[in-house]
């Protein structure tokens, strides 16, 4: 293809109310859903991820276990920045020391005899080591003895929880977000809410202090059970911020869920506990310890968002995304027009007028390495057209081909050609009839016994496919082909100023070639580019045009081409 060329589409245009109905309905259904998803999606917008910053305060003062319990007293800093521990129930032991005492009963630690007990033995589930001795726990039991911190810790959970009053505390989350792509930084914390405010989903939704015990109600749970045992809890913060000018819209969206597993199994150590100890000193500078072990609720807080501004190049990414949408009319109509199929319904079928005027059929080509040139061959007595695009290994003549349908020449071109005949007069032009019998000298893949030996196998075509009259016999043959004053007009009419008397035989024999080849394979270009006249035909055209020095080797049919006198 030429680097000045440009090669476009041929659609076909059908004339119906029905077709276009449905053609109608589906461009505008596949319009309104582009709408929907450009309006409800913001996709004309250029997108960014929020980057954020979180910072927690709470606050409250509880009376419980005979103490007062502040801030300092129930907070424990988290090691990352987005989340709080709030400590609700603790299991306190008091004046440990360094010692041996009896382990805390369970199925590994109750014993009856020393030979229980395994000297040196630590258990990852025990509070010491094992000394190798039996002892005496309470009037119940008898334990391991161990040596460890002692007394060791008791297993048992208060209930309820000693901090249960801590859904009253509150906390106050300042998150600062910014969009770097828009440079563009805001904070939750808004001019109108003052310290006074508590979250409330519908009467304070932007208020960023919030109760403890309403965290957990919004999200399905009760405060005074999960504090027994602890529990993580999930605080999300979303940001879809729209920062258009006409339409700017930035503030959070408060949502809460519980993000462990709340089933009670002692396997799975359900709630969320650790242990920290105090230590001190004694009157004899021994240390002592009080051990605690806290449970709580930690709360982690999560922030995502989005921010988006008007963007024309997403805009234009979007349209042109959806565009192959509306080929979905293409699909849905090209199906119905295909609904005729020749080996199921009717040859008179109307869909069979639409299948035909849409589509083209032609064979495949051969695809192995093997293949050379393409030939069309055109038998008189046959009427479709024959495709050879294979190596040919005997004579074209036999060589089997793909049959496809031929086209025809325009009416007004062969009856313009018929009348300048008859006003011209037939000449005497020399024929050659048909021998009665096939002699010697007559090949044996010749039909006609008009063919002339010849040793390339493209040269060994003959016009009949089957026994019978050649067709340079006819009279047809004559007046297309052979009518000398026909193929002058013929090349006058291409040729306007072409001077009668200079044209040469070998002009005359090209045309009348061509005109052999538009009558016998039609009009069709991709067809005539490739047809391959018959042995005979040619000899019958050398024999009258050629000077006395016949070329021998074959003329290629796709040479200049000479238009007939009228055209359709």
């Amino acid at each position: 293809m030429s680097f000045c060329e440009y090669t476009t589409q041929k659609d076909l245009r059908i004339r119906s109310r029905l077709l276009g109905t449905y053609k109608s309905v589906i461009f505008a259904a596949v319009l309104l859903y582009m709408c929907v998803i450009l309006l409800t999606e913001k996709r004309y917008q250029k997108k960014d991820s929020v980057i954020s910053s979180v910072h927690t305060k709470v606050k409250g003062v509880s009376d419980a276990d005979s103490r007062i319990w502040d801030t300092a007293e129930y907070t424990i800093p988290s090691p990352g920045g987005s989340s709080f521990f709030v400590l609700t129930n603790t299991i306190k032991t008091e004046n440990q020391k360094e010692g041996n005492c009896p382990e805390f009963p369970s199925p590994k630690t109750i014993c009856s005899q020393d030979d229980s007990c395994k000297k040196g033995h630590a258990d990852p589930q025990s509070n010491g080591i094992q000394t190798g001795r039996c002892i005496q726990y309470n009037s119940t039991f008898k334990t391991c003895e161990v040596r460890a911190w002692c007394p060791v810790e008791s297993k048992s959970n208060p209930e309820p929880a000693i901090l249960g009053s801590a859904e009253n505390f509150t906390v106050l989350i300042k998150n600062n977000i910014h969009f770097a792509a828009f440079n563009y930084t805001t904070k939750n914390i808004l001019p109108e809410y003052n310290v006074t405010c508590v979250y409330h989903k519908v009467t304070a939704p932007q208020c960023p202090i919030f109760r403890l015990g309403d965290i957990l109600k919004e999200a399905g749970e009760n405060f005074s059970q999960v504090a027994i045992l602890g529990g993580i809890m999930g605080i999300e913060i979303n940001w879809n911020c729209n920062l258009d000018r006409w339409f700017q819209s930035c503030r959070p969206q408060y949502s809460f869920r519980r993000l462990d597993d709340k089933v009670v199994d002692e396997r799975l150590y359900p709630g969320l506990n650790f242990r920290f100890a105090r230590y001190y000193k004694n009157q004899d500078q021994s240390d002592i310890r009080t051990l605690i072990k806290a449970y709580g609720i930690r709360f982690d807080i999560q922030v995502y968002g989005t921010g988006g501004q008007f963007s024309w190049f997403e805009l234009v990414l979007f349209i042109g995304s959806y565009l192959s949408y509306f080929g979905l009319a293409t699909v849905v109509i090209d199906c119905m027009i295909s609904l005729y199929w020749k080996g199921c319904c009717s040859a008179t079928s109307g869909q069979r007028y639409y299948d035909e005027q849409k589509y083209e059929e032609i064979p495949g080509p051969c695809i192995l390495t093997s293949c050379q040139e393409l030939r069309f061959v055109s038998f008189v007595d046959q009427e479709d057209i024959i495709m050879v695009d294979k190596r040919l290994k005997g004579s074209l003549q036999n060589t089997i081909g793909k049959r496809i349908k031929k086209g025809k020449m325009s009416a007004n071109t062969v009856l313009a050609q018929l009348e300048l005949s008859f006003f011209e007069g037939l000449e005497d032009l020399p024929l050659h009839p048909r021998s009665a019998k096939k002699s010697s000298a007559i090949p044996s893949w010749c039909q006609c016994l008009k063919c002339l030996p010849a040793t390339a196998y493209e040269d060994q075509l003959c016009c009949r496919h089957q026994n019978g009259e050649c067709i340079t016999n006819s009279e047809m043959f004559r007046k297309l082909v052979l009518q000398r004053r026909a193929l002058e007009r013929i090349l006058q009419y291409n040729n306007p100023l072409l001077n009668k008397n200079s044209i040469a035989k070998k002009q005359l024999a090209e045309c009348a070639r061509n005109q052999y080849v538009q009558w016998r394979f039609g009009s069709n270009k991709d067809t005539v580019d490739f047809a391959k006249i018959p042995n005979c035909c040619r000899h019958e055209i050398e024999h009258l045009f050629n000077d006395d020095t016949v070329e021998t080797s074959m003329q290629s049919a796709s040479g200049p081409s000479y238009k007939p006198l009228l055209s359709h």
